[in-house]
């Protein structure tokens, strides 16, 4: 049996390109599907931070955040969510930056890394995700993060034992330095068996073609 393709993803789940690119591969998944061969693929996501620098209760609007952090007029950042709303809205997301609650996403990465400790990273990435973007909830805070653990069907107080200790921070510090050691300096970022790198949300079709491509190499 041929072994499946692996697909290791860096993103953030504050990163509005690192949303749409997951719908993006997942669309490129699901379009090889029919395939007479379809290819077979596992899937997991590594810690990046965008902005480590910010605070757990940042005290602003995301216009407000991204104007001083980048250094934007606030009508430029203002056009600039309008398109990445636009393009989300292209692919089923629903984001709505007014009220999105900017944060420091550290404690859900650590999250992340306890849920695919118990098998559910994937629903957990979904779940962050949707909560910050299109929901404004604060992904920063343990009560909030907890309770979006429970939701996704893993165990409330072990979530909440492994946040407060910090039990997998040395996790999310080793992905950001195999970012490091990628070079990789935006997301997201996917590294294909280890030796393709694709940066960016690409469109579904190119993630279609870029799966059957590996698939018909580890096939050969």
């Amino acid at each position: 049996m041929t072994e499946k393709i692996q697909i290791d993803v860096w993103s953030d789940i504050a990163c509005p390109w690192c949303y749409i690119g997951k719908r993006n591969l997942e669309g490129g998944i699901a379009a090889t599907a029919a395939d007479a061969d379809a290819p077979q693929v596992e899937i997991t996501y590594h810690s990046y931070e965008l902005s480590p620098d910010t605070p757990v209760d940042f005290d602003g609007s995301e216009i407000d955040f991204l104007a001083t952090h980048k250094g934007m007029p606030k009508e430029k950042v203002s056009e600039m969510l309008d398109h990445v709303t636009n393009v989300a809205q292209g692919v089923g997301l629903e984001y709505n930056f007014d009220v999105l609650k900017h944060t420091n996403t550290v404690r859900a990465h650590e999250l992340l890394h306890f849920a695919k400790a118990q098998g559910q990273q994937h629903a957990m990435a979904e779940r962050l995700m949707s909560a910050y973007f299109t929901e404004g909830k604060h992904v920063g805070e343990i009560d909030s993060l907890v309770d979006l653990a429970t939701e996704t069907g893993l165990d409330g107080d072990a979530a909440r034992a492994a946040l407060e200790s910090q039990q997998y921070l040395n996790d999310v510090r080793a992905d950001q330095a195999q970012a490091a050691q990628y070079g990789i300096q935006g997301v997201p970022f996917f590294v294909i068996n280890g030796k393709y790198g694709v940066s960016g949300a690409q469109p579904a079709d190119a993630f279609a073609q870029i799966l059957r491509q590996v698939w018909a190499e580890n096939n050969a």
